[in-house]
C-alpha cells in the first residue's frame, strides 16, 4: 500500500520527464544530443544569442543597419512578411478538413497547424527584436488605440490567431500529456477556432500588403498596386498549401520513426492533392499580377531592368513552379508536385523581400550598397532560424502530430 501511495504521488512527474527524455535515462538521452547536426546548431546558436542581448543592450543600430529610409531589415523582411505567408498552412488545412469537409487530408491537420502556430510564434519573437522598445508592445494596442492604423489591425490580428492556433494544437499537447477531460474541451472548439482563424487570417495576410499602400513613392510601381492587399491574401493560400508539402516532405524524410502508418501511406496521394489546388490558385495570382500592371498601365516599365526582374519573379517563380506542380498533378506524380511546392516557397519569400526590401526606396543614391544587411544581423536571423527548427523536432519528436496517439484513436480528425 505505501509503495502504491509513492508511485500514485509521484506519478505526473515522473511520467512527465519520462516524455521530455523520450523514455530513456538522462545519460542516454544526453549522448542521443551529441549528433553533428546540434553540433552546428550549437555553434550558430552561441554567436546568434548573444548579439540578440547586444542588441537589447546597445539598442537597434549595434546590429543592424535599418533606417528611416530602410526601416524592414531582413529581421522583418525575413522573418514577418515572408514568414507569415508561409504561416498560412493552419488555416488552410483546418479549413479544407474541418469546413469544407475533406477528411482524408486529417493526418496532415495537425502538422499545417503547428507549422502555422510556430510560423507566427517566431515571427513575434522577430517583431519583438526589431521594435524599439519590445516590452511596451501593448501600448499601440492596449493603452494608445488607433484603430485606424493597419499596424493596429495587424498587431491584434497575429496576437488573437496564435491563440487560436495554440488552441487549434491543444488536443496534440493535451494527449501527450494525458489530459482526457480537457482534451474532449479543446476538440469541441476546434470548428469555432477554425472559422475564427480564416476570419483573422484573411484580414491580417491582406493587411501586412496594405502597409504599402501607404507608401506608393517609395515602392517599385511594378510592385506597388492598389490591389496588392488581395496580391498578399491570394499568396498567402498556395504559399500556405506548398508549405503543407515542403514540411511534410522533410518530416517523413528525416523523422520517419515518428510517423505512424496511416501518415506515410496517404502521403503521396495527399501531396498531389495539396499539389492540385495550389497549382490553380498560382494560375490564378499570376494573371492577377499582369491584370495589376495591366491596371497602372506600367507596361513600359517591363522594358527597365527592374522591369526584367519583375518578370524573372514572375515567371521563374509563379508561372513556373506552377507549371511544374501542373505536370506533376497530371502524371500523379508526388516527386514533381514536391519540387514544385519547394519552387514556390522560394517564391514567395522573394516576392515578400522584393516588396520589402529589394524593391523599397529603390530610386536611392547607393540603394543597393545600404539594403546589405550587416553580418550581425545575418547571424541573429539565423540564430532563430535554428532555434525555430530545433523546437519544431522538439515537438514532432514528442507530440502525437504525425502520428495518432494509441489511447486516442482517429485523434486528428
Amino acid at each position: 500500500m505505501k509503495e502504491d501511495t509513492i508511485a500514485k504521488e509521484a506519478g505526473f512527474p515522473v511520467r512527465f520527464a519520462d516524455k521530455l527524455l523520450m523514455g530513456m535515462p538522462l545519460s542516454e538521452y544526453a549522448r542521443t544530443l551529441i549528433t553533428p547536426f546540434n553540433i552546428v546548431a550549437m555553434i550558430i546558436l552561441c554567436i546568434g544569442f548573444p548579439l540578440i542581448g547586444v542588441r537589447f543592450a546597445k539598442g537597434l543600430a549595434a546590429v543592424t543597419h535599418a533606417s528611416n529610409e530602410y526601416p524592414w531589415s531582413i529581421l522583418l523582411g525575413w522573418g514577418l512578411f515572408s514568414g507569415v505567408p508561409l504561416s498560412a498552412t493552419g488555416y488552410v488545412m483546418a479549413t479544407a478538413v474541418y469546413i469544407f469537409g475533406y477528411k482524408q487530408y486529417h493526418s496532415l491537420v495537425r502538422l499545417g497547424v503547428l507549422t502555422g502556430f510556430m510560423g507566427y510564434l517566431f515571427a513575434v519573437i522577430y517583431l519583438l527584436i526589431d521594435i524599439g522598445r519590445p516590452w511596451r508592445i501593448y501600448y499601440p494596442m492596449a493603452v494608445s488605440y488607433g484603430p485606424t492604423s493597419v499596424l493596429f489591425l495587424v498587431a491584434w490580428h497575429v496576437a488573437t490567431y496564435l491563440t487560436v492556433q495554440l488552441l487549434e494544437f491543444s488536443p496534440a499537447i493535451l494527449e501527450w500529456i494525458q489530459a482526457r477531460r480537457t482534451r474532449k474541451w479543446a476538440i469541441l472548439i476546434t470548428v469555432g477556432m477554425t472559422i475564427g482563424g480564416v476570419i483573422l487570417s484573411t484580414l491580417h495576410q491582406s493587411a501586412l500588403g496594405a502597409l504599402f499602400l501607404l507608401a506608393p513613392g517609395k515602392l517599385h510601381p511594378l510592385w506597388y498596386s492598389a490591389f496588392i492587399p488581395v496580391f498578399f491574401f491570394i499568396s498567402s493560400i498556395y504559399a500556405g498549401l506548398c508549405m503543407v508539402i515542403a514540411v511534410s516532405t522533410v518530416a517523413a524524410r528525416w523523422l520517419r520513426d515518428k510517423a505512424d502508418h496511416q501518415f506515410l501511406s496517404n502521403l503521396d496521394p495527399q501531396t498531389v492533392g495539396l499539389g492540385k489546388a495550389a497549382c490553380i490558385v498560382m494560375f490564378v495570382f499570376f494573371a492577377l499580377k499582369l491584370i495589376g500592371v495591366a491596371h497602372d498601365d506600367n507596361w513600359a516599365l517591363l522594358r527597365t531592368p527592374y522591369g526584367i526582374w519583375f518578370l524573372a519573379e514572375i515567371l521563374l517563380f509563379i508561372l513556373a513552379p506552377g507549371i511544374v506542380l501542373t505536370v506533376g498533378v497530371k502524371k500523379g506524380s508526388a516527386t514533381l508536385v514536391r519540387w514544385g511546392a519547394f519552387h514556390a516557397v522560394a517564391g514567395i519569400i522573394l516576392n515578400r523581400l522584393n516588396v520589402s526590401i529589394l524593391m523599397f526606396n529603390w530610386n536611392l543614391p547607393n540603394h543597393f550598397h545600404d539594403i546589405i544587411p550587416p553580418a550581425r544581423e545575418v547571424a541573429i536571423v539565423l540564430s532563430i532560424i535554428t532555434f525555430h527548427v530545433l523546437l519544431f523536432r522538439w515537438i514532432l519528436n514528442r507530440m502525437p502530430v504525425l502520428r495518432e496517439h494509441p489511447d486516442f484513436p482517429e485523434g486528428h480528425g
